[in-house]
């Protein structure tokens, strides 16, 4: 910690707060890699700088992109993937 200057850093309650996010959103960010984070003990410090890269990402999940939108074929969302299906309500066989 040589060098790191208290006002730098923010703790993860800290950068929920000013994302207007969840701590363990954060948490989530860091572990997928989005967020920057630097782990001193058992606990992450975040530069104040890095908050930048993930203030101006699209909140929420991507929209499904409806069939009537796609010409009739299948739904598909942003990425490409198929949206999962909720499996069928009634008695197992």
């Amino acid at each position: 910690m040589r060098g790191m200057r208290a006002d730098e850093y923010i703790s993860t309650n800290d950068a929920a707060q000013h994302l207007g996010i969840t701590r363990q959103r954060v948490l989530q960010l860091i572990k997928h890699d989005r967020l920057k984070a630097e782990k001193f003990a058992n606990v992450y410090m975040i530069r104040r700088t890095d908050l930048a890269a993930v203030e101006d990402r699209p909140q929420g999940r991507p929209p499904l992109v409806k069939k009537e939108e796609t010409n009739g074929q299948a739904e598909v969302s942003p990425n490409g993937e198929k949206p999962k299906r909720a499996a069928k309500k009634g008695k197992a066989k």
